[in-house]
């Protein structure tokens, strides 16, 4: 066998004879044929190999080692080349201990690798699950190797271990003896106790890069002399999903498949796969919404042999890639692309959005369990095709208004004020609400006895009813005498502002005020307010103002409480926004569509508070004249 690349020697027949075909060593898998015998044959797992050997030339090798990886990654080929690392030894060449470098067959390597060696021995956990087969190795591990270097055992499938087994592993794993190493293989490491993995040293096999991968089989159709076509590679490495015993299982069966010859025809054929040039053609009719097309494309990949799911993994995927070229272009120098996905995907990554991209992979991914598991894939899949097709140019509901707004324009009915308009408004602090300022953050809620436009407000906060503002007059707080308080809203606001919550809630749920002056409050608690609300209220107002605050009970109706107030404006906001040409014409379009929140733009906010303002201050200077006049 050659070691440097880990392909056997041709076996010759009897000596003086010529062999013939009964005498012709028996046909060998390529996963076996080629699998790596030393640290150099290794593809794709560079990061292990070094730390492994700057580990053995410092001499600070661990007890124990926990292989982890995808099915097909080498997991326990590396466990023998590690075993053969740590046992090389060459005759007639000094013992310089465990090594990486093993640049010929030393004097166990060739049965290491073979399964064979007394004091390499492996075991499979998958049908050794129980504390019996771990029994076996404690008694064993007390004896010393017989020729090698280490007594190395090595457990394959490690997590299908019972949980007597592994705790009978704990403490001869935690303390082994010098001469005992352990090497463990498994796919699902989540299932291993954390306890065991604490006493490993831990190395995740990654999956083999695509163009790593490419390069190793395009190797290994040379070394068997089999011609195979740039799109097969491609399709074969696509297939594998980085799992090496996978693609060279695959390419086995392609080169028997097309007699020697593997074409990329072949491998779609025997994998069920459609062709890529023809899964673009698939993508460009869906999202430019021809089902007629769309039909006929899946139908003609359908009769040539491609499964109904596969089409539509392979649609998602080609999504993906568009996706990934839009975002980062430089996704199209992947060798596994064929000229027609990087083109043809650059031109897509032009011309359609992230959202559409978005949804389509959202729909696709949907699909591909509902027609993996529909008693008539095709069937289907042409429905999965119908929504891909449909919601492909679907308009966001933003797109879809300002559609409206430029239909409305064009149509020569000017342009329609929008009733409904999302606010992105931050949630004010209880300073702010009380002395709200004129930002375009604001957002509106009518006061009392003050229509929807001319009211500046607090945002909501939740589960709770939004306090009344202080009106937009000028500062309330005086310098020395505390807030002065000059409607009902100030007391509610103050509340907020000294964090008092149950007082706020209370005031804005449970009164209906007949009369408010400076000092004094007249109000009607309503069913359900609970009795000691005036006694609260006059004792919080004469702590915070420093004056005194008397507050009675009163049997009149009086004004409808704060929060029958709020509703009552955002109902008719609401009608008043329903009644709008523009809304009326944005529901009929969207059937089911129906309002859930009506609110003022930030810049309506600013000009209703400065109207109130101004005329507050018209209001100061005419009755300054009137004074003076007097």
């Amino acid at each position: 066998m050659d070691a440097s690349t880990g392909t056997p020697d041709d076996e010759p027949g009897l000596p003086g004879l010529k062999a013939t075909p009964s005498q012709a060593a028996p046909y060998r898998v390529l996963a076996r044929k080629y699998r790596p015998t030393h640290f150099g044959d290794l593809i794709g797992q560079e990061a292990m190999v070094r730390t492994l050997g700057n580990a053995f030339a410092a001499k600070r090798i661990p007890q124990a080692w926990m292989l982890t990886g995808v099915r097909g990654v080498g997991k326990t080929t590396t466990a023998r080349i590690l075993a053969r690392g740590l046992n090389y030894a060459r005759a007639g060449v000094p013992d310089t201990g465990p090594t990486v470098d093993m640049p010929e067959l030393g004097l166990h390597c060739q049965a290491i690798m073979e399964s064979r060696h007394m004091d390499v021995l492996e075991m499979d956990a998958a049908s050794h699950t129980g504390i019996d087969d771990v029994r076996a190795i404690i008694d064993g591990i007390r004896y010393g190797p017989v020729s090698a270097r280490y007594k190395v055992y090595i457990v394959d499938e490690v997590h299908m271990l019972s949980e007597k087994a592994f705790n009978a592993f704990l403490k001869t794993l935690e303390e082994p003896p010098p001469h005992a190493k352990f090497i463990f293989a498994t796919t699902e490491i989540r299932k291993v106790p954390v306890t065991i993995l604490s006493r490993c040293q831990r190395f995740d096999l990654r999956r083999v890069e695509a163009p790593v991968l490419r390069a190793h089989l395009a190797r290994i159709c040379a070394a068997e002399g089999v011609s195979v076509e740039e799109e097969a590679l491609n399709a074969l490495v696509r297939a594998a999903e980085g799992s090496v015993r996978d693609s060279l299982s695959i390419l086995d069966q392609a080169i028997a498949h097309g007699a020697g010859m593997v074409s990329a025809q072949g491998v779609r054929d025997m994998l069920g796969l459609a062709d890529r040039a023809r899964i673009v053609d698939l993508f460009e009719a869906v999202m430019r919404g021809a089902v007629p097309a769309a039909f006929a494309e899946l139908r003609a990949q359908y009769d040539s042999g491609a499964d109904p799911a596969v089409v539509m993994s392979d649609l998602a995927a080609f999504t993906h890639l568009v996706t990934r070229l839009k975002i980062v272009p430089d996704a199209a120098a992947d060798p596994t692309l064929s000229e027609t996905e990087r083109r043809r995907g650059a031109e897509f990554s032009q011309a359609l959005s992230v959202r559409a991209l978005s949804r389509a992979w959202q729909i696709l991914l949907k699909a591909i369990p509902e027609v993996q598991a529909a008693p008539r894939p095709l069937a289907a899949a042409e429905m999965a095709i119908v929504r891909l097709a449909y919601a492909a140019d679907l308009p966001t509901p933003d797109e879809a208004l300002r559609r409206l707004r430029d239909d409305a324009i064009a149509n020569g009915e000017g342009e329609p004020r929008p009733a409904v308009l999302p606010s992105s408004a931050p949630e004010a602090g209880p300073v702010a609400r009380m002395l709200p300022p004129l930002t375009d953050q604001a957002s509106p809620v009518p006061a009392r006895g003050s229509s929807a436009a001319q009211a500046v407000a607090v945002p909501m906060q939740a589960n709770s009813v939004p306090a009344r503002p202080v009106p937009a007059r000028g500062p309330t707080l005086a310098t020395d005498a505390g807030p002065k308080l000059q409607r009902f809203e100030d007391v509610v606001a103050l509340a907020e502002a000294r964090r008092d919550i149950l007082l706020k809630t209370a005031l804005e749920r449970d009164v209906h005020l007949v009369r408010f002056e400076e000092g004094r409050i007249e109000l009607r608690l309503a069913a359900g307010g609970r009795s000691s609300l005036a006694n609260d209220l006059s004792a919080a107002l004469t702590a915070w103002t420093g004056r005194r605050w008397i507050v009675s009970l009163s049997q009149e109706e009086g004004a409808p409480t704060l929060a029958e107030d709020i509703r009552a404006a955002s109902e008719s906001r609401r009608e008043n926004a329903a009644a709008d040409p523009f809304v009326r014409e944005a529901l009929s379009r969207f059937p089911g569509a129906e309002i859930v929140d009506v609110r003022e733009t930030a810049s309506e906010a600013r000009a209703t508070a400065e109207e109130e303002i101004l005329g507050d201050a018209d209001a100061a200077r005419a009755e300054e004249a009137e004074s003076d006049d007097l």
